[in-house]
């Protein structure tokens, strides 16, 4: 009787990540066989999860879409338009063949003896599938697909009307006509409230605290430049990218050394649409420093033109309690609601909330130190793809995407069937910090989390850079054979 099928990589996840892991596998290493696991019926991960009004990118496509790949339109896109472009990668590498959808995946048992990954799955009319792998790329993400976050807050089961998370969007929600409140002020509610503007009724978002926003029109002028010159797209598509991360990369070190006038350019922008009788002070100058958490694009100022008609309002707030007709806030006001929307976060999950254990023991995952925020110390043949805050996620997808293909080569090269980060015994006493600072980057779904991330160093490659413009140079140049993998 013939055991589990198995393949030397097992990508978990068609994502982003996953489905340009699998591009980058098949373009540098054509022998290698491989399979994608995907719990979801299609490809595309946050872009089919996420189905609200309005769902668009909050990166630019030059550089979230893939390196290998030229973006032509617009460079703040909606999700369907990402879909497409992630099926023409499918189609264009052959990838679907790779990918086996409906795959959940539970546990991953790895085996020091047999030198691979055992996983077991569930597949997609609920039997059990059992793969084995040399080496697991981990490409399912960073948060819970089934369910956001959204606190406890006093008297939700008394409300009358619907309650709402974006991330479980219902299929059958009527909005049209509704008092409408959109509870948060990242990304996702400056996505959802001019979206529904139309529509609506009228539609508040209800912020503890602000968020920086940043306005600009939806379109590249160089990119429009050099299409109207007949340039090449493959070139437009490097020459756009690169601009991107050159100013991306002076508005990261203007934020940290120049706070103060990055924040008045900021909030300048949002009153010149608003006007100067705006409470802009209250309703959009955050407490912390611009970049500290996550800069929100806002394309075409279309959450701040919403607010200026009359169709949207801001309120800043606390919550006191849930009512029948709406909330009551901390300052005595009430707003009114037939829906309620709590754009509220991410659940955080670690590697994929799959139990993981190694030689029959479970892994603590917080235990271990990270090897340049990709590897773990004590965890064999496995990288995990964990992208930029500041940057578009798909440039360290490429990245990585690099480093494991050059990781197997490497393994090749050797005849070694097993690699695994470990601290030198000089490094025993290494001072150990968090997996991202949070003086640096503090969003709430990492904050309410971080017990759960592994550690990292004080030097590399135990440092986890969450900077893009020093991975750049680093990754492609990192020694794999300087001692600290240990191969076997």
């Amino acid at each position: 009787m013939s055991g589990p099928e198995h393949f030397d990589v097992l990508i978990v996840g068609a994502g982003i990540s996953g489905i340009g892991g699998a591009h980058h596998l098949r373009e540098q290493r054509p022998d290698t066989s491989f399979v994608i696991c995907e719990s979801k019926d299609t490809f595309g991960g946050t872009w089919v999860t996420h189905r609200y009004p309005g769902i668009r990118s909050d990166s630019d496509l030059y550089t979230f879409g893939y390196r290998f790949k030229p973006w032509t339109g617009a460079p703040i896109a909606t999700a369907d338009e990402i879909l497409r472009y992630m099926g023409e990668v499918i189609d264009e590498n052959d990838l679907d063949r790779h990918i086996r959808y409906g795959h959940t995946i539970s546990s991953a048992v790895w085996s020091t003896e047999a030198r691979r990954w055992t996983i077991t799955a569930t597949g997609p009319v609920g039997q059990p599938v059992v793969l084995t792998a040399g080496f697991l790329w981990m490409c399912q993400g960073y948060y819970r697909h089934s369910e956001g976050y959204t606190p406890d807050w006093p008297g939700m089961d008394r409300f009358q009307g619907r309650i709402v998370h974006p991330q479980t969007w219902p299929d059958d929600l009527d909005y049209a006509g509704k008092k409408v409140i959109c509870i948060g002020s990242g990304a996702t509610a400056a996505t959802l409230v001019p979206a529904m503007a139309d529509e609506v009724d009228h539609i508040t978002m209800l912020q503890r605290s602000p968020t920086f926003f940043i306005t600009g029109r939806n379109a590249n002028e160089l990119a429009d430049t050099l299409r109207e010159l007949d340039v090449p797209e493959e070139w437009t598509h490097e020459i756009v990218r690169r601009k991107i991360l050159k100013d991306q990369e002076a508005l990261t070190a203007a934020a940290r050394d120049h706070p103060d006038f990055v924040r008045d350019e900021l909030l300048k922008a949002i009153r010149d649409v608003l006007g100067d009788d705006y409470d802009v002070d209250t309703h959009f100058n955050p407490r912390y420093r611009p970049w500290q958490q996550r800069l929100a694009f806002v394309p075409d100022a279309d959450l701040f033109e919403g607010i200026r008609a009359g169709k949207a309002s801001v309120v800043t707030d606390e919550i006191a309690t849930f009512t029948e007709a709406g909330i009551a806030l901390k300052s005595g006001e009430t707003l009114e609601a037939d829906i309620i929307i709590t754009a509220t976060g991410f659940a955080l999950n670690v590697l994929g909330d799959i139990e993981f254990t190694i030689d029959g023991d479970p892994l603590d995952f917080a235990s271990t130190v990270t090897y340049l925020g990709a590897m773990f110390t004590g965890v064999p043949n496995l990288v995990w793809v964990f992208g930029y805050f500041r940057a578009s996620w798909t440039l360290r997808a490429d990245l990585l995407a690099d480093l494991v293909c050059r990781l197997l080569d490497e393994m090749d090269s050797r005849g070694a069937t097993m690699v695994v980060p470990r601290l030198r015994p000089e490094e025993a006493d290494m001072p150990l910090r968090p997996w991202v600072e949070p003086d640096d980057f503090n969003p709430g779904y990492l904050t309410r989390s971080m017990h759960l991330m592994p550690r990292q160093g004080d030097h590399q490659p135990w440092i986890h850079t969450q900077d893009y413009w020093i991975d750049k140079d680093l990754l492609p140049a990192v020694d794999l054979g300087d001692g600290t993998l240990v191969f076997d």
